[in-house]
């Protein structure tokens, strides 16, 4: 998977975007942090001595936090990343941002529900492969029944709001998955405490639910661990897919993932992901993939993500799935 940056934007440009646009109404702490670095020439200093792609503000802030940073105001959290900055950069250096919130498949759900299975599931930045369990979790969708595993209410629940006029096709039963599997630059491993640790700390301070989740359903899924392909998606994309069960439909997504890539590695991947048979569900930024019709006649939040099927927006969803606005039909 290449990376993009944008080159243009200085470090104190991109902090104060993050304050203003992604953590704001998210993240109290990390609004505090971000808009405290962007205008604090020492701290600007220390994160310019990582390469581009690693001084984004999630990144750094995990890194800290998984080190011991306090989560208290702006002016403490810079005097301790300037104590200990040597090791937050070693941390920066050697892992990537790879939330894996589970809570994101309320938001595929409804799409998966309506294909007919059995369902074979192909995850494209998949960090541990938390979210390629979607029939191993239970749901509470506002207005409809809990909706739990065939054997039962899973220990991870799901809570996500339904928004706007236009009714969620939220489906009666769990979709049928017959096999999973995922491709991440590097693959982290439930089994593992150390991977587990790295994913607990991008998880933002404030969010105690999303963190209580994420361990649970990382004992989901060691039980039965993931199929995890290590590299670049593009190139193992089409390889991974053809090894899925040939009587199974077969069902690429991501989620907040493209965004990493370069504008001719999401040109690439959109171009043989559309050739592939099954379906494509892809939850990003909307201005991240060329080509779909974004619906702004849908109400929605500057920080929505665009969930789109086979190329076609059908709802706005919170990006940690928290709640999903679908859309008319087009």
């Amino acid at each position: 998977m290449s990376t993009s940056t944008d080159a243009s934007a200085s470090t104190a440009d991109r902090y104060r975007s993050f304050a203003e646009v992604e953590a704001r109404g998210m993240s109290a702490t990390y609004e505090a942090w971000a808009a405290g670095v962007a205008t604090d020439a020492s701290t600007l200093a220390l994160i310019d001595e990582l390469p581009p792609p690693k001084r984004q503000p999630n990144l750094v802030f995990s890194a800290a936090r998984l080190l011991g940073a306090p989560s208290g105001a702006y002016p403490a959290f810079a005097e301790w990343l300037a104590e200990h900055w040597g090791a937050v950069r070693e941390v920066a250096l050697t892992h990537a941002t790879q939330t894996n919130e589970a809570a994101r498949c309320a938001l595929h759900l409804p799409v998966l529900g309506s294909i007919e299975g059995p369902i074979a599931l192909i995850e494209v930045g998949a960090s541990a492969g938390l979210c390629l369990y979607p029939d191993r979790y239970s749901y509470r969708y506002a207005g409809h029944p809990q909706l739990d595993p065939v054997d039962g209410p899973s220990a991870v629940v799901l809570d996500c709001e339904l928004r706007g006029d236009v009714p969620t096709p939220v489906p009666a039963g769990m979709p049928e998955v017959v096999w999973r599997a995922g491709i991440d630059l590097h693959p982290l491993d439930v089994r593992s405490a150390a991977d587990v640790d790295w994913l607990d700390a991008l998880v933002w301070p404030e969010h105690d639910d999303r963190r209580a989740r994420l361990r649970a359903a990382a004992e989901i899924a060691a039980r039965t661990p993931p199929l995890l392909v290590s590299g670049d998606l593009n190139e193992h994309l089409a390889a991974l897919a053809a090894s899925a069960p040939s009587d199974a439909t077969l069902v690429v997504f991501h989620t907040a993932v493209l965004m990493y890539l370069d504008e001719a590695g999401r040109d690439a991947f959109v171009e043989q992901v559309s050739e592939l048979p099954g379906h494509w569900l892809s939850v990003e930024g909307r201005s991240v993939v060329r080509g779909i019709r974004v619906r702004d006649d849908v109400p929605n939040e500057s920080s929505d993500l665009v969930l789109a099927v086979d190329g076609v927006q059908r709802a706005w969803a919170h990006p940690h799935g928290r709640a999903v606005t679908w859309a008319a039909n087009p």
